[in-house]
């Protein structure tokens, strides 16, 4: 079964499905987790919660490793803070 659940992503509702890491809910939707210095988006290197290029906000929350964290209904996430 193929459920999906709803999260805001930088203000914008989407669906995810259940079950996979924030990092991919992220990536499906065309965004990156951050900006480096120059202002280019950057997306998890190493999948492992390690590099740190995942980290985002969520639901107040700063620092979140995206890679290591579940979607869950609701989540309001933030990227490039």
């Amino acid at each position: 079964m193929n459920e999906n659940i709803s999260l805001y992503i930088d203000g914008h509702a989407v669906n995810a499905r259940i079950g996979i890491c924030l990092a991919a809910a992220i990536a499906e939707h065309g965004n990156s987790c951050r900006r480096s210095v120059n202002g280019e988006g950057r997306a998890p290197l190493c999948g492992m919660g390690v590099c740190g290029e995942c980290r985002v906000t969520v639901d107040g929350k700063a620092h979140v490793l995206a890679c290591q964290t579940d979607v869950v209904e609701g989540m309001t996430v933030h990227t490039h803070d």
